[in-house]
């Protein structure tokens, strides 16, 4: 689809990637972006920005996806609709009932006010939850789902209600399943925050950080920047009816990310070895050709670079937390 002179409306956008997808729509000729948020996990300040733009705002009664006549008002005359909402992946075990509600029943009355609203495309955010441990390397898009977490099979039902709206109501649609993203505006002061923020915060505090078991667990860490850009990419694209890898290709084990982020930070800590405890997945890495086949999605930011442009917005996050009034 054509983004020129488009209204599009960001559900969850003022999360972590929605609100990164935000920026990048607004680097494009579109008339209007919406945010649609009920701040459960978003945060204002990242619109801090995007909302100096005159072609961004704030729906003014609220973005509870669960509250159906609310999201068929806020979808009036949009043309392209993204979908980040969604309760994370700890969140979903400690809270499976909610989990149903926000991800499965909240995505159904996405995809009811898309049709009943005429939005002209849906990009889906889905997620590499879907596949579990891979049984071969790199995870296509043809890897068998071989979840086992309550947030891995709502995406699953996520991607299959996708597929019945479109084959039952038309409605044109793309899912794009993340790999590990990380970047700025991730959470690091919430209870559900991600590995990368553990091990600094551990070294923030001169601890050594912890790794657990022998650190070969492997991921593929995606920048969220170019999580953002893929997102553009499949609004654009032509294909519809299909799910997408988001990843870089490339395996990185968490003692390799843990001695990637010492040396990023100076500091001269030792990785501590633990036991392991609970841990979903211990081994994924996604093939990314078909995204770049047939979406023109290449990642453009390695780690090395992204993790140091995560520390500083951490670092200047922190500085200006501390600094704020009481």
């Amino acid at each position: 689809m054509e983004l020129k002179g488009k209204r599009f409306l960001v559900i969850g956008g003022a999360g972590f990637i929605g609100s990164h997808t935000v920026d990048e729509l607004l680097k494009e000729d579109v008339k209007e972006v919406i945010v649609y948020d009920n701040f459960c996990r978003g945060n204002p300040q990242n619109l801090q920005q995007a909302l100096q733009d005159p072609r961004c705002r704030i729906y003014d009664v609220g973005g509870d996806i669960l509250q159906s006549d609310i999201l068929q008002s806020a979808m009036k005359g949009i043309d392209g609709v993204f979908h980040f909402a969604a309760l994370w992946l700890l969140q979903c075990y400690e809270y499976p009932r909610a989990a149903f509600n926000v991800n499965i029943a909240g995505t159904f009355n996405v995809l009811e006010a898309c049709v009943q609203q005429n939005v002209k495309r849906l990009v889906f955010s889905s997620s590499a939850s879907v596949y579990g441990d891979a049984i071969c390397e790199p995870i296509d898009e043809s890897h068998p789902f071989r979840n086992t977490t309550f947030y891995g099979a709502t995406k699953i039902a996520g991607e299959q209600m996708c597929r019945a709206f479109y084959h039952r109501y038309g409605l044109p649609y793309v899912g794009l399943r993340y790999m590990n993203v990380y970047g700025p505006r991730q959470d690091y002061k919430g209870a559900y925050i991600a590995v990368i923020m553990k091990i600094l915060d551990r070294l923030d505090q001169g601890l050594d950080p912890i790794v657990y078991g022998d650190g070969s667990q492997s991921y593929d860490f995606i920048y969220v920047q170019d999580c953002a850009k893929a997102n553009l990419c499949a609004m654009k694209a032509q294909t519809t009816d299909e799910f997408y890898n988001v990843g870089t290709g490339i395996k990185t084990s968490i003692k390799e990310l843990t001695q990637l982020l010492l040396q990023l930070t100076s500091s001269n800590a030792s990785i501590q070895y633990k036991k392991a405890g609970l841990t979903f997945v211990k081994n994924r890495v996604g093939c990314p050709k078909k995204a770049q086949r047939e979406l023109g999605f290449r990642y453009s930011v390695p780690l090395p670079e992204g993790l140091k442009k995560l520390i500083q917005w951490r670092r200047q996050d922190q500085k200006q937390t501390t600094t704020l009034p009481s």
